[in-house]
């Protein structure tokens, strides 16, 4: 083979391969702890699970064998991946979609398995594989689950970034047999599993928007009247989004309102769609799984440290859906986008996360309280270092996002300002022709 660009792709490791070397990076450099901020006691884990698909019927079970639990977790992954149907085989992770309950932050969220620690767990790691058989009845302790190592820990904050509300810790597993026992959802929390390629995940194609009403996260203590002016004047805010593909799913028919009722839209909602330029779905079955907001930024730390990733390139900064303030926050970000692309191409950058709940990593702010002793700027990100063999690290997300939010504030306000003169400049005209016509 003489061709140059046959032999370059020739010389890309495979999707698996980028995978064993992730995972023995993983294991070998653990991420530090992040205490809590004070006046802040709650801690959350979640558990980001793998697997591999075999690409014949009878692969798995034919050449499968689970690596010796008695090796060191180093060993167990290289004896994992040596094995031929791995190799050959398609590498998935498993979300969960949560039920839909009413309160609940992240009700009918795309998710990853977890939930708040409590007084009897051990540790943050412990949270994860508790909830995750309580969630989904997967034992993350068998003999075919190898527990990989953690991501980097985030501070989750509510009303824009102002109050702390936990510290979110991701953990990752293998399992290493694709036959496992049955899961077991309970309805209560969990109203579908799906399994997803990674390679959907970090498909061009995929990409999409999450449109989402943050009229009552900014209009909390407004009522009604404020919180519906607010989404007339701003619409829908757009957050960059994965259309999931499941390769394989699991529903809880049990659930309430599992077989969808038939509903009309109202006049007034479609009106709105109007405006806002977003139509909802008659029914939540018909709407798109996509994964967006806290989990995708902890899919995106994951899949950024693939050898060959590029996820930043695939990245859409949050907007708003009408198309006057869309276009005046493309015209005051422009600058800023381009130089944090440059900056994200040029170096990596050592900090402590901090994201908005339900959203994704907000931008940089002045901020009160200062985890680990040293001061956060607010909703966004500041270097400090660790004694650990890594720092705590913002990824290219969060990097990218620093200093978004601020320029989209001023944004608002240009266009609401631009929207009132516009008024007052056409009331202006027919009040003159009234006149005249007198």
């Amino acid at each position: 083979m003489n061709d140059p660009a046959e032999r370059a792709k020739d010389s890309v490791p495979s999707i698996v391969e980028q995978l064993s070397f992730l995972l023995s990076d993983l294991q070998e450099n653990p991420y530090p702890t992040i205490p809590n901020p004070p006046a802040c006691k709650k801690r959350a884990s979640v558990a980001l699970i793998l697997r591999i698909r075999p690409t014949g019927p009878d692969e798995a079970t034919k050449d499968a064998s689970a690596p010796a639990q008695g090796l060191a977790t180093h060993d167990r992954l290289n004896s994992f991946f040596d094995q031929p149907w791995v190799r050959r085989g398609d590498p998935e992770i498993l979300f969960i979609k949560r039920a839909t309950r009413e309160g609940d932050r992240w009700t009918g969220h795309v998710a990853l398995p977890g939930g708040k620690y409590e007084d009897g767990d051990r540790s943050d790691m412990a949270t994860s594989t508790r909830e995750t058989l309580e969630e989904i009845g997967l034992d993350l302790k068998t003999e075919y689950s190898i527990f990989v190592g953690n991501l980097p820990e985030r501070v989750v904050t509510t009303s824009w970034g102002t109050v702390p509300l936990m510290v979110l810790c991701p953990f990752v597993f293998l399992l290493t047999r694709y036959d496992i026992p049955p899961l077991r959802l309970q309805p209560s929390e969990v109203g579908a599993v799906h399994w997803v390629s990674m390679r959907a995940l970090l498909a061009p194609s995929l990409r999409t928007y999450e449109h989402a009403d943050v009229a009552d996260r900014l209009a909390r203590r407004g009522g009604g009247f404020l919180r519906g002016f607010l989404r007339l004047m701003l619409g829908q805010m757009l957050f960059a989004a994965v259309r999931l593909i499941p390769s394989e799913s699991i529903y809880c028919s049990s659930v309430p309102g599992f077989i969808p009722s038939q509903t009309t839209k109202s006049l007034s909602t479609s009106m709105q769609g109007l405006w806002s330029g977003f139509y909802g779905s008659s029914s939540k079955y018909d709407r798109p799984l996509l994964l967006w907001g806290l989990t995708h930024g902890v899919m995106a730390d994951f899949l950024d440290l693939l050898p060959t990733s590029n996820t930043f390139k695939l990245w859409t900064w949050p907007t708003f859906s009408p198309w006057d303030l869309r276009m005046m926050v493309w015209l005051l970000t422009y600058r800023l986008h381009k130089r944090k692309v440059q900056e994200l191409e040029s170096k990596q950058q050592g900090s402590v996360m901090v994201v908005e709940e339900g959203l994704d990593t907000l931008g940089v702010q002045k901020h009160r309280w200062q985890p680990h002793g040293v001061h956060m700027d607010g909703l966004g990100l500041t270097s400090s270092q660790h004694a650990s063999n890594r720092v705590a690290s913002a990824g290219a997300i969060g990097h990218l996002l620093e200093g978004h939010y601020d320029v989209m504030r001023r944004a608002v306000v240009v266009t609401l300002t631009m929207r009132l003169a516009l008024a007052a400049a056409v009331l202006a005209l027919v009040l003159r022709r009234i006149r005249r016509g007198r």
